[in-house]
């Protein structure tokens, strides 16, 4: 079942791209947009990676963390940060359990198949860890600057 908006956001603890452990009760008294997306150095994962941080002073400068979820190691992890330039902390949920508590894992068609694996979404929290804004199965070719424009940031 996918976390909706008025809920209490799931808490955890992951490693980061420096096997650092983030938590996010650790962010409360701030929002955060996590987002979790299938898998590092993919083309859409990448696209919307990159749209992140070349969105992060905005959305930085309107009291935003933004936070990335895979289930890729924190090595790839790494290696995806570094590859891209990225500038904001990508956490490692390799048993897909964060996932899954967010409803961000699920059944979905692949070319036609139904398998079952993530589900792009992002997740706005309030700094009382609140959801306020929770999109499922999101694409990732301007899906940023529709989450900049539902929050009323400018670029």
């Amino acid at each position: 079942m996918t976390v909706q908006p008025g809920d209490t956001a799931p808490d955890f603890t992951l490693l980061d791209q420096d096997e650092q452990p983030v938590s996010l009760h650790d962010l409360r008294g701030g929002s955060v947009i996590l987002y979790f997306y299938p898998a590092a150095m993919t083309p859409g994962c990448t696209t919307q990676a990159c749209d992140f941080r070349d969105s992060l002073s905005s959305l930085t400068a309107a009291g935003y963390t933004v936070l990335g979820v895979s289930r890729d190691t924190p090595a790839k992890l790494r290696e995806f940060r570094e590859r891209d330039g990225l500038t904001f902390p990508l956490l490692s949920d390799p048993d897909h359990a964060v996932h899954a508590a967010y409803g961000a894992w699920g059944d979905k068609m692949n070319y036609g198949k139904k398998i079952e694996g993530v589900l792009r979404s992002t997740f706005v929290i309030d700094p009382e860890g609140v959801v306020v804004l929770a999109q499922v199965n999101v694409k990732a070719t301007g899906h940023v600057a529709r989450l900049r424009k539902q929050l009323g940031i400018d670029a």
